[in-house]
């Protein structure tokens, strides 16, 4: 069983992003699913699903109306809906998270990261560790 995530090229979620890639396999192994990611080829963004479907509907509930704080956006963005059935789930992650974390190349090499035929640089599969096969003795 596995899950599947598109991901546009840029920001957080990059395909050259190593903490997104660690991530991913820290969830793979939490979760007990492989993990395939596809990313967006950069610069199409724009062509982006979730950005027509989603984001345009979020814009168009909050339009006018003024983003005074976290809890007024995530409210706003949870009572999004469309005719069509879209309906949105928010919440304000409180969390801390540390900034400019640093993933050096042995932590990167560890990454269980399978890379796809088709543009392997931006699509790949992470394996959960339970169904990784056992190191082999040098």
């Amino acid at each position: 069983m596995g899950s599947m995530t598109l991901a546009d090229a840029g920001g957080s979620n990059g395909y050259r992003v190593r903490a997104w890639k660690t991530e991913l396999a820290r969830l793979a192994d939490q979760t007990g699913l492989q993990i395939t990611v596809c990313h967006l080829p950069p610069g199409t963004s724009k062509w982006n699903r979730i950005e027509h479907r989603l984001f345009s509907a979020i814009s168009m509930n909050w339009r006018g109306r003024p983003l005074t704080s976290h809890e007024v956006i995530v409210e706003l963005i949870g009572a999004t809906t469309t005719q069509t059935g879209l309906g949105v789930r928010a919440e304000l992650d409180r969390g801390r998270h540390p900034l400019r974390v640093k993933v050096d190349d042995e932590e990167l090499a560890a990454v269980p990261l399978a890379r796809h035929a088709f543009h392997g640089e931006w699509n790949c599969s992470i394996q959960p560790a339970a169904e990784r096969p056992p190191p082999t003795a040098r």
